[in-house]
């Protein structure tokens, strides 16, 4: 890897810097508060670590430093060099900063070091954690020692061995006593601080060491590292919600959390949480949990105390925050909105009593009582809230449940902890407790697309899937600037107001389906891309390839399609595909189309475990849909050569095996290989797969014949028209293009209004409006960018600029 100093700022290559094969992070402990008026939130984050014993042996295998060279075993020779060039170099610059002064913008934002730091040498192990965009302000060890009677062992040991020996014991503990387990991780994380460690951070990572320990197994086992984020971090999004109130939440991409927090991004280094977060009174704090918290009052200050925490462990990167002023969608019709909808149109099936109805087994008064409620007059939640939309009222969907496998209680073959998979309770329980939360303005909306959708969504991804793997979900319509239609955490869903229902005289029920169709490819996610992570981040075709082929089957589940109608919305929906993937393809450079970019490295790391994400940063990549879309392809491919409910049956296989584990593009279609021998008759082969799908720009043409061909079959067939199952947005989105390309004035206040409220899908008609070179047509684009600049996704903004600027 190449050191940092000499990295390309305009590069779109991801470092992943963490040295995960000598010591992982086990847990995280978050104790932090957001601050509104700075846009910063402050704090701390302990870390538990267990050191690699495997990695520390293959290092020192396979590195002999060279004569006159400052080594240690546990680096490998790439890493030697560069931390030794990176520590030359900090000190050179820090030398020139003290001596005249000369601290420039660029050495301030990537220089960062206790004072220290020149005092250790590259002799001493480095402990390197991913981090972006923080203010570390201190690094210490944490002497837990005086638990020794808390933690079950003798307190007579010496002190050093006492602090591995009680951390050992606390990782021992067993999932059936994680409630105890996640007690004394709080219980550590407040023990006394023990020596400062010293610390440097440059722009991707954050490392510390201790003098004189030169090896990960005498690093310390507890480290607590004091920090705030900067306004403009990449992780972490400040921005106005529709109330025009603030609000911030992690958007993730493109760095993930390290500008929350220091971490081991790989997706090798999994882990659980647990997290304390003070908020302003008014706001609400919503995060993955796997249990809805219920805020407390912190002492006499005008904020509230929030707790989450998670017993899977997950990679870092899944970690999701969101603080603003949200509201939780009530079930009931509040009476100010009823009127409005009395007097809507007819919406077809999903009729206006059906809407109002409150979930069976809740009384008015418990469903009033079960509201999330904020403010210092009543800051506790019920326990029963997260059951205010439960798991009962839609039994109906059960009927058509897909058949051949049995959700009985299994084995495991991931690591130990509470795994609904192996619990008789969860395999019942079709739709798990959710909530849903919008700003004010959203209410409705919300109400009317989101909540009412999502116990069908939930059972019908139940009918395919089988267990959920998390035990409740909330959903929150996120900001205007947010720039995907939706993105999926661990008990969390982000939805774009793109999706909501307009709630113009006209939609009918036909404008639920963007909704109901986003709603199904997150809830896949918790299967693909949360509960089955892919090892490599450049193989994202695992994650939304598969969320894509799946949205379909929930969805049309969820509506309980007849054979007839559901064959026909696939070969629509398949069409449109082919058509968006056609042109993304003729508009992309080459090297972004390949799903497997790495090819046969794929999954390699160096002997740290450092590595690099291809094009991850790459503004233009966050827009394109290839790996969706050829994802999407390759599944509906070999679902054609077994059947489509061959195919299901045998995802739910794979769920079974995999579920709680990482794989690569070959675990999945090596078991396909194996689950159906009839494969190697037809010469499909892994090879074969990745030479046509994986390894190469643009898409087989088998893939035409298996469209168009189906479609000429069909041609001269009389067949009963169907009720137009229209895409609301997608057609303004259409109409928009039409109107830019005929230069259609009248239209442009259409676009105008696309553009500033549906940010999630309107990227791409910049580069319409700019590329005519029509005056009027580019005035419009920038005066629309001026509206909505300053809520707008970084990336976005990015590419949106490149286009205009």
């Amino acid at each position: 890897m190449e050191p940092d100093g000499d990295l390309n700022p305009d590069a779109d290559d991801l470092p992943l810097r963490a040295n995960t094969k000598h010591i992982l992070v086990r847990h995280y402990v978050l104790d932090l508060m957001v601050h509104c008026d700075k846009r910063v939130i402050s704090g701390s984050i302990v870390l538990f670590l267990e050191p690699c014993s495997s990695g520390g042996a293959k290092a020192e295998d396979d590195i002999e430093p060279e004569a006159g060279d400052i080594g240690t075993k546990y680096q490998d020779t790439a890493a030697l060099g560069e931390d030794a060039a990176r520590t030359e170099r900090t000190e050179t610059r820090m030398e020139k900063i003290r001596d005249t002064g000369d601290d420039t913008e660029g050495d301030s934002r990537n220089i960062q070091a206790s004072q220290l730091w020149q005092t250790t040498s590259c002799a001493d192990f480095t402990f390197v954690l991913d981090c972006c965009d923080l203010d570390v302000l201190k690094v210490e060890e944490v002497d837990v020692t005086p638990l020794s009677d808390v933690l079950g062992l003798p307190s007579n040991l010496a002190s050093e061995r006492s602090q591995l020996a009680l951390i050992q014991n606390l990782f021992s503990i067993p999932s059936t006593q994680w409630r105890q387990k996640h007690r004394l991780f709080s219980l550590c994380s407040r023990a006394p601080g023990g020596d400062s460690l010293h610390f440097y951070r440059d722009r991707w990572s954050l490392q510390v060491r201790k003098a004189g320990v030169t090896t990960p197994q005498e690093f310390p086992r507890v480290v607590k590292i004091s920090y705030k984020t900067t306004p403009s971090g990449g992780s972490v999004r400040w921005t106005n919600d529709q109330d025009h109130r603030m609000c911030v939440y992690t958007a993730g991409s493109p760095i993930n959390n390290r500008a929350l927090f220091p971490c081991q991004e790989p997706p090798v280094a999994m882990s659980t949480w647990q997290a304390t977060v003070r908020a302003p009174s008014e706001c609400v704090v919503l995060m993955s949990g796997e249990e809805q918290a219920v805020p407390a009052e912190d002492g006499d200050t005008h904020f509230l105390i929030w707790n989450y925490y998670v017993t899977m462990p997950m990679p870092a990167s899944t970690f999701t925050l969101a603080v603003g002023h949200w509201h939780q969608v009530p079930a009931e019709t509040p009476p100010a909105l009823k009127k409005v909808a009395e007097v809507s149109p007819d919406r077809g099936e999903w009729t206006e009593p059906e809407l109002v109805t409150e979930p069976a087994g809740f009384s008015g008064e418990n469903q009033k009582s079960s509201q999330l409620q904020t403010g210092r007059g009543d800051q506790a939640t019920s326990s029963d809230s997260a059951r205010c939309h439960s798991s009962h009222e839609d039994e109906k969907l059960s009927a058509t449940d897909y058949p051949g496998m049995a959700d009985d209680a299994i084995s495991c073959s991931h690591g130990d902890y509470p795994c609904r998979f192996s619990e008789r309770s969860a395999g019942s329980q079709r739709v798990i407790p959710h909530r849903v939360f919008s700003p004010v303005c959203l209410l409705q909306k919300a109400q009317m697309g989101v909540l009412k959708l999502l116990p069908r969504c939930l059972a019908a991804a139940h009918a395919v899937l089988g267990v959920h793997p998390f035990p409740r979900l909330d959903v929150l319509i996120v900001p205007a600037g947010f720039s995907s239609l939706g993105m999926a955490s661990p008990h969390i869903i982000f939805l774009s107001q793109s999706v909501l229902f307009p709630g113009s005289p006209g939609s009918g029920v036909s404008s639920l389906s963007l909704c109901g169709s986003r709603i199904c490819h997150e809830i896949a996610h918790s299967w693909f891309g949360l509960v089955i992570g892919a090892r490599d981040w450049t193989e994202e075709w695992i994650s939304e390839g598969f969320a894509t082929c799946l949205e379909d089957i929930i969805w049309a589940q969820a509506q309980q399609l007849s054979l007839k109608d559901k064959a026909e919305q696939f070969e629509l929906k398949a069409l449109l595909r082919w058509r968006r993937l056609s042109d993304e393809l003729q508009n992309s450079k080459e090297e972004l189309q390949i799903l497997r970019p790495n090819m046969d490295r794929t999954g390699q790391v160096s002997d740290s475990g450092s590595s690099t994400v291809k094009h991850a940063l790459n503004p233009d990549k966050t827009f394109m849909q290839v790996h969706y879309l050829k994802g999407y392809f390759l599944l509906k491919f070999l679902a054609s050569e077994v059947g489509e409910q061959q195919l299901v049956d045998f995802f739910r296989l794979f769920v079974r095996k995999y579920h709680g584990q990482l794989i690569l593009s070959q675990d999945f279609l090596q078991m396909f290989l194996v689950t159906f021998p009839q494969m190697e008759r037809k010469s499909l082969t892994l090879g074969g797969i990745y030479a046509n799908w994986l390894d190469r720009p643009g898409i087989p043409e088998v893939v035409k014949w298996i469209l168009f061909g189906r479609s000429h079959q069909r041609k001269g067939r009389k067949r009963k028209r169907m009720e137009p199952k229209v895409n609301y947005k997608e057609v303004r989105h259409r109409w928009c293009e039409l109107v830019i390309k005929h230069a259609y004035s009248p239209g442009y206040r259409d676009v105008e209004h696309f553009l500033i409220h549906d940010q999630a899908m309107g990227v791409y008609l910049y580069g319409e409006l700019m590329v005519r070179e029509d005056p009027e047509q580019q005035a419009l684009a920038r005066r629309c960018l001026s509206l909505v600049q300053e809520e707008m996704d970084q990336s976005a903004r990015r590419v949106v600029e490149e286009m205009i600027l």
